[in-house]
């Protein structure tokens, strides 16, 4: 069966009165309370998108996070009364797409999740358009059959393929990660703002500043040298970052 939304929360009350309101908005929603039985609906089931809490019961939220992105690929929204900037970072750095604070009001929730699942089928139905054109964009001429562009001189962004192009071979990209440096190469030699990605790149004004950081981070390691003393995407503290122009 298909499933917009699986809630996994070990605390039923939550869980059970989160999916009933999604339902109600017709965002078709079931909810489970544990690890295994997460597993075994994902096995069963059709899931476009997860809210995943950190703690069930005597199992992580984390270890089963890591668990399902060895198998899906789905958005997944961490859901946790832990709000230490750790937690955060572990959620975001094992495979979490955002990180959503309880108490959370129903409304502002479904409202993220709306916005997220129409991401996310979005760049699927893209996905499949590509497959179906044999990898090609679909516009009023032929594209070619590789569009770069180049980071450095030793770096080219394959825009067909959402992926980086090195000497060495070929690293993906997560949509987002696309997304940002795509906007960042479009923008480049000048100062991005943190409020301008938010509304450009991710069109979602409930993610936080922290989800910007961590994305960055995540480019910094697959296009820096050395991603603690960044020379390609750099942090402007206060206001955002530039991908400097001198790099080309």
């Amino acid at each position: 069966m298909d499933y917009k939304v699986l809630m996994i929360d070990d605390d039923k009350v939550i869980a059970e009165s989160t999916a009933e309101y999604f339902n109600m908005f017709e965002v078709k929603t079931a909810y489970v309370t544990d690890y295994d039985s997460a597993v075994k609906f994902l096995d069963e089931n059709t899931v476009s998108l997860l809210l995943l809490d950190i703690n069930l019961g005597d199992k992580s939220g984390f270890d089963l996070c890591k668990q399902i992105r060895q198998q899906y690929d789905m958005p997944i929204l961490f859901v946790s009364a832990r709000t230490s900037d750790d937690d955060v970072l572990i959620a975001l750095n094992i495979g979490g797409d955002d990180y959503i604070k309880k108490p959370y009001t129903l409304s502002i929730l479904l409202a993220k999740v709306k916005s997220v699942l129409a991401r996310y089928e979005k760049a699927k139905e893209a996905a499949e358009l590509a497959g179906a054109s044999g990898g090609q964009r679909r516009t009023g001429t032929t594209a070619p059959a590789s569009s770069m562009i180049d980071i450095t001189d030793n770096i080219k962004l394959d825009t067909n393929s959402h992926k980086l192009v090195t000497a060495d071979g070929s690293v993906a990209l997560k949509d987002m990660e696309y997304k940002l440096l795509l906007y960042l190469l479009e923008n480049s030699g000048r100062i991005v703002t943190k409020d301008e990605l938010l509304r450009e790149v991710w069109d979602d004004e409930f993610i936080g500043e922290g989800t910007i950081a961590v994305h960055i981070r995540h480019l910094r390691e697959k296009t820096e040298n050395d991603p603690k003393n960044p020379e390609i995407i750099k942090t402007i503290w206060g206001v955002g970052y530039i991908l400097n122009e001198k790099v080309y």
